[in-house]
């Protein structure tokens, strides 16, 4: 059985449930501007970065607000929810990291969601490493939030499982080398190679994981 190095968290929809906070924020920010944001508008952003998505909004609704404007006031009111416990956890997220901890498996954070809210949740559990959407250049899909949790544990991304819950951010960590355990919450993600799904998290354990690795 292969080693398991290190295992690299999502945290939107993975970890915690947060999807329908960032889409009752957005719906808030549009009925403000007398516009209509549908729940398909929301699944349509699901794992972007926040930039991306603060762009999409603006165009979209044609809004009179810079899309930096927009990721500030969604991050605040995200953050807020988070910190008034407005989002549950994940099935069998915490158990499984907990569990990953007391075996010495490193672990990280991966999210697109900025410091704010990432250090809600990592404050919370035992992550070595945390890269926000705020610390890179490209967000996922592209590779760099995933290749930069692996060198930031010293660890080859090949030898990691990802845990994900969105297309975007599956096809982030398996560009960057990493096998992609997908657990899908509010959206689909697609059959591909280097990548294994799972209805729930619930039930599994290190040893899950490393199997993946096999």
């Amino acid at each position: 059985m292969t080693a398991l190095a290190a295992v690299l968290w999502d945290m939107d929809g993975t970890l915690v449930d947060t999807e329908p906070l960032w889409m009752a924020a957005e719906g808030r920010i549009a009925a403000e501007h007398g516009k209509v944001w549908t729940e398909q508008d929301g699944l349509d952003l699901v794992g972007s970065a926040l930039e991306v998505s603060g762009e999409i909004i603006r165009t979209k609704l044609d809004l009179p607000l810079t899309s930096a404007e927009i990721v500030d006031r969604l991050v605040t009111e995200v953050a807020a929810g988070l910190a008034g416990g407005d989002a549950s956890w994940r099935p069998g997220a915490v158990e499984l990291v907990k569990a990953l901890d007391a075996e010495g498996v490193p672990q990280a954070l991966v999210t697109m969601s900025y410091v704010p809210l990432a250090k809600v949740v990592a404050d919370q559990l035992p992550f070595a490493a945390v890269v926000t959407g705020d610390a890179v250049t490209h967000g996922k899909p592209h590779p760099e939030p995933y290749e930069t949790a692996a060198r930031m544990l010293g660890v080859d991304p090949a030898a990691c499982v990802a845990v994900e819950d969105s297309s975007t951010g599956a096809t982030s960590a398996n560009a960057a080398g990493c096998h992609v355990l997908a657990v899908p919450n509010m959206v689909a993600v697609p059959q591909a190679a280097q990548r294994t799904h799972r209805t729930t998290l619930a039930g599994m354990t290190p040893d899950d994981l490393r199997a993946l690795l096999a």
